[in-house]
């Protein structure tokens, strides 16, 4: 079992950044970042894998978040800049346990709320 739990959520105008964490209790295989506006299906943001990077991003976050990974401390961050209101959501750390696994570990989530 891996928890995770993430932080660095809160409220930021539009224009500004935030960064958020993830750390996690064990070795997975990769992790990646979802998010969900109220009303609004669950959606990819990012991803990376723990090995050799190989970060992954949804086409509306390229350019203005990235992601990394702190393997000495099995963390994970979302830096993300030039935030807008339609960033505004609740943002869920996600891992796989494996390469031949779906994201299967999940975090609470962090509110990220943008203002205009």
């Amino acid at each position: 079992q891996v928890q995770l739990v993430e932080s660095g959520g809160g409220l930021v105008q539009a224009g500004g950044s935030l960064r958020l964490s993830c750390a996690a209790s064990g070795r997975t295989f990769a992790m990646g970042w979802f998010r969900q506006a109220p009303g609004k299906e669950r959606e990819f943001v990012a991803s990376i894998n723990w090995s050799g990077g190989n970060p992954n991003y949804v086409d509306f976050v390229k350019g203005r978040f990235t992601i990394s990974s702190d393997n000495a401390k099995n963390t994970v961050y979302l830096q993300m800049n030039s935030l807008k209101p339609e960033d505004t959501a609740v943002y869920y750390c996600a891992a796989r346990s494996a390469v031949w696994r779906n994201y299967d570990f999940w975090g609470q989530g962090t509110q990220v709320t943008v203002s205009s």
